[in-house]
């Protein structure tokens, strides 16, 4: 094998298979009107008639809510256990998923305590010193929330997370290679899988067109769709009335994964990487230097790292909520074995 002479000729010469996707998406799944005190305080007052806007009144909701949930799970004969503490949930769920053999529905649900934003009573000021009033208070607080774990038909592998408390807001979070190998074999095209990702197949023109067919219509449908058939904490007028969930994204992951044709050449990726763009060398961390001055006050951080724990390199770079990250995925025994490298972009952002 001839040693490549920069980054562009490996690429060029020793790639099998590439492919750019979604690669997971973490989405909220909210209620707008009720993420203020006063979008709250008006909710219960009109929807639930309550005299005064009370962390009291909430607690009926949540009470019927978590029994909504348990009704299901015994209705559709789905386990229900709890997490326990510093627990692994993908490894308590793999068995799970694995003894559902692709069909869809939900496959377990978990209960975990998890912070998230809810809201109390407190005493508010009124136009004179003497008059003290309650209020709606928005704070935080330690609560249980549901795990449901399930497979769909199109997206494979997904869960929803819920808080059992007011205002009830969720998680959702798909696999963008896992919506590929189902689309894969719904067509019957003949693929190779990684545990996260597609390592060979028979049309690589067509598994870019599907990665690229994932819009993001089809991703509220998704959402939508389970939304619909698990437990509501609100009733069908309260969501008529404007009640409804909505949707946004929390963070969002791509990837860019590129077999290679041996592990060497992963290799050579990275001692070319650092070679060409780092420094002289080998440095545990080191800094890049950018076409702008970079003082104690210019917001956030630039870092780029290049980790060599045990063989296998790994380079991050990052920069306020935007992280790339060049990683080897899976290395083959023998040395004529490709080897899959993948390139994951995951911006995040609060909605």
């Amino acid at each position: 094998m001839s040693i490549a002479h920069s980054l562009a000729e490996l690429l060029q010469n020793h790639i099998t298979l590439e492919v750019e996707s979604i690669d997971r998406l973490y989405l909220n799944v909210y209620i707008p009107a009720l993420q203020r005190e006063s979008g709250a305080s008006w909710f219960l007052k009109q929807q639930r008639h309550c005299p005064v806007a009370l962390w009291a009144a909430m607690a009926p909701i949540s009470h019927a809510f978590v029994e909504g949930i348990e009704t299901y799970a015994q209705t559709h004969h789905v386990p229900v256990l709890t997490f326990e503490k510093g627990q692994r949930k993908d490894d308590v769920v793999a068995p799970y998923v694995a003894r559902a053999a692709g069909q869809e529905g939900m496959v377990l649900i978990g209960k975990a305590q998890e912070k998230t934003t809810t809201f109390r009573t407190a005493k508010g000021q009124g136009p004179r010193t003497r008059d003290r009033y309650p209020r709606l208070s928005r704070t935080t607080a330690m609560v249980n929330h549901y795990y449901f774990y399930g497979v769909d038909h199109d997206f494979g592998p997904f869960f929803f997370k819920f808080s059992s408390y007011f205002p009830y807001t969720a998680k959702f979070c798909l696999n963008g290679h896992e919506y590929l190998k189902r689309q894969l074999t719904r067509e019957g095209l003949a693929y190779e899988a990684l545990d996260n990702g597609i390592r060979s197949c028979a049309d690589p023109a067509r598994l870019q067109a599907l990665a690229d067919d994932l819009s993001a219509e089809k991703i509220e449908a998704v959402v939508r769709k389970w939304l619909a058939r698990l437990p509501q904490p609100f009733t069908t007028a309260e969501r008529a009335a404007g009640y409804d969930y909505e949707i946004s994204i929390l963070q969002a992951e791509f990837a860019l994964t590129q077999v290679l044709d041996r592990p060497l050449t992963g290799r050579l990726f990275f001692e070319t990487a650092i070679r060409e763009n780092l420094d002289w060398g080998r440095p545990e961390q080191v800094q890049l230097i950018f076409e702008r001055r970079i003082t104690q006050r210019t917001p956030s951080r630039f870092r780029t790292r290049i980790i060599t724990a045990g063989v296998t390199p790994t380079l991050h770079v990052d920069y306020k909520h935007s992280r790339i990250k060049q990683y080897t995925k899976k290395v083959r025994p023998y040395a004529r074995k490709p080897l899959s490298m993948t390139r994951a972009t995951s911006p995040s952002a609060n909605g």
